[in-house]
């Protein structure tokens, strides 16, 4: 048998898919297992396909691959979205009794494993636990202690009270005892294995809220919009415990005003939106830039442009986070590459944000946003987290940044381009700012003079941070390799896999991928040591490459996906190999 296991359930949105899936990894991650999830899910609430996977196993997965070990089907159209993924030796539960099934005949090589779940649902007390039967005859077919899944059930239904607990683990009991006296597991082949090792299990969208209240965030703002509305979702509860508020506003442009209105106030805080939602806020965008307001804007991005795909998977809003907004406006753009990684980048976004006084873009996409995964507990170490608030001036400093008059100068043109800040409150650090361009006191101005000067102060806070901190890249891989691949955000966990299968062929490959997309590393010696270069991301025109292409004045090979689904590990393997051996086209 493999010595991880794929298992997936699928139906119509609305079959309760999501919240299954979840149960069932939360269970596999509290036997000690490394878990990884991916979600397929059509953007209505009810009616089209939807599935939730989970690949485990006792070593690291970061990927999800092209195998399918255990699939419930609800559907017999589940099936069929799942064929090339199937092989010789998978199981195949779902309810024989129902009419859409009752003629459903596994392929051939596959094992057909008919299961009464609506009637065991209903002996255990109602017809809506038929996934929990499922569950618990997937437990039987993996050899995977139930006890577990009692557990994941008491965390997923622990406020809804003990007999409902009580009576989805007799669901799932039914569905195990059903597999135990019909069939032989023997035939099945697999066999999970336990382990004592103690995980946290969460999303990409979990992370980032996480990180913001380890950050200090003291206010979030936000509409609810898909991928985004988990970090919402996430920090409401929880961010009141800190002395927090969370506010969910009639829109977009209410979420990063309201947002923009805590940061001038002293508090840390962060609005989280996705594709149109970014578009809306590009004007105040601007003004956070031009009033030097510490600001983290979170987009998670999705399959663009207009409404697109709201649920599917694109890296597409690369430029306008790099270039969107009508003028020129300092910024940051950080994009996390991992679901840990959403935490920690989460964190340097607020330091950034207040260090350098400027709008900060935390770029996600929705590939991280929905994945689950399995992570040491001490992977987010609480005590670790630093806290730099910048430039923020006392009463006892404050004549220092007094001009004659004895005002204070919030935007003093210093050598470094940050000036000094105060919070509302602070004696002598009474002004005032504006969207127009300012002088030094925050007054309008149209003088040349003053114009250029204060241009050149909030540019030089950019070239100032590429000096001060450490814009760094990930590295896998063969360093001596010379095939270089690059990459952004969360295709960096496939591209890690990937290399152990190009290993097997005889294929050396070393990866990098950047967190960091402005400022950014330096990448040009790296290319320059490769003979073929090879950027990996998740759009069509290659926004990335274009960028990498525009630092380096180097043309560069491009793997492109839009189809709205994430890398797999082994598909991007081959597509690597296919293209190495394509010669580089070079226009003329």
């Amino acid at each position: 048998m493999p010595d991880d296991l794929n298992w997936a359930i699928g139906g119509e949105a609305g079959d309760g898919i999501n919240s299954t899936g979840k149960i069932f990894a939360q269970a596999l991650s509290r036997a000690g297992r490394q878990v990884f999830t991916s979600k397929d899910f059509a953007s209505r609430i009810r009616g089209g396909y939807t599935a939730y996977k989970v690949r485990s196993s006792t070593e690291r997965v970061e990927s999800v691959v092209d195998r399918l070990d255990v699939l419930i089907a609800l559907t017999q159209r589940t099936v069929e979205e799942n064929m090339d993924e199937l092989h010789e030796g998978s199981v195949i539960i779902y309810d024989g009794e129902r009419t859409m099934m009752e003629d459903f005949e596994a392929p051939e090589g596959m094992i057909d494993l008919p299961v009464p779940l609506k009637s065991l649902a209903e002996d255990a007390g109602g017809a809506i636990m038929q996934n929990i039967v499922a569950l618990g005859a997937a437990c039987e077919v993996a050899n995977f202690p139930i006890d577990n899944l009692d557990e994941a059930l008491e965390k997923r239904f622990g406020d809804k009270g003990q007999s409902i607990i009580d009576n989805n683990q007799e669901a799932a009991r039914l569905g195990e005892e059903y597999v135990q006296e019909e069939y032989d597991r023997d035939e099945f082949g697999y066999d999970i294995e336990t382990t004592d090792n103690d995980y946290v299990l969460l999303n990409g969208d979990e992370a980032i809220g996480m990180g913001a209240i380890a950050a200090g965030c003291r206010f979030y703002s936000g509409y609810p919009i898909t991928p985004a509305t988990d970090v919402m979702e996430y920090l409401k509860g929880r961010l009141e415990r800190y002395g927090g508020h969370v506010m969910q506003t009639e829109d977009e442009l209410s979420a990063i005003n309201m947002a923009l209105g805590a940061a001038r106030a002293g508090a840390r805080a962060m609005t989280a939106t996705s594709g149109p939602g970014i578009d809306l806020m590009a004007e105040t965008f601007g003004l956070v830039a031009q009033s030097e307001t510490p600001l983290v804007i979170c987009d998670v991005m999705r399959s663009g442009p207009s409404t697109g795909m709201p649920t599917k998977q694109e890296q597409g809003d690369l430029n306008m986070t790099l270039f969107g907004g009508h003028g020129e406006i300092p910024r940051f753009v950080v994009a996390p590459t991992t679901v840990s990684e959403c935490f920690h980048k989460t964190i340097e976004a607020f330091n950034y944000a207040e260090k350098y006084q400027t709008p900060v873009y935390l770029v996600s996409d929705l590939a991280l946003a929905v994945t689950e995964q399995t992570f040491a507990p001490e992977e987010f170490d609480m005590d670790a987290v630093e806290i730099d608030r910048g430039k923020l001036v006392g009463e006892d400093e404050i004549d220092t940044w007094l001009n004659d008059a004895d005002q204070f100068q919030p935007h003093f043109p210093a050598a470094d381009g940050i000036s000094p800040r105060t919070l509302p409150g602070t004696s002598g650090g009474a002004h005032m700012t504006t969207g127009l361009e300012h002088d030094e006191l925050g007054r309008r101005t149209e003088e040349q003079e003053v114009r250029i000067e204060q241009v050149d102060k909030r540019t030089q806070k950019v070239e100032t941070a590429k000096e001060e901190e450490e814009w760094d890249y990930r590295e896998f891989g063969d360093p001596d390799a010379d095939t270089l691949v690059l990459s952004w955000g969360s295709n960096e966990g496939a591209m890690r896999e990937a290399i152990g299968f190009l290993d097997e062929a005889d294929v050396s490959i070393r990866f990098i991928s950047v967190p960091y997309l402005f400022p950014r590393p330096d990448l040009s010696e790296e290319i320059e040591a490769a003979d073929d270069v090879i950027v990996v991301e998740c759009n069509a025109t290659g926004q990335f490459a274009d960028v990498i292409e525009h630092d380096t004045l180097t043309r560069l090979k491009r793997i492109n996906k839009y189809n709205g689904v994430r890398f797999k590990a082994d598909e991007l393997a081959e597509r690597i190999t296919d293209e190495l051996d394509t010669p580089q086209e070079v226009p003329t």
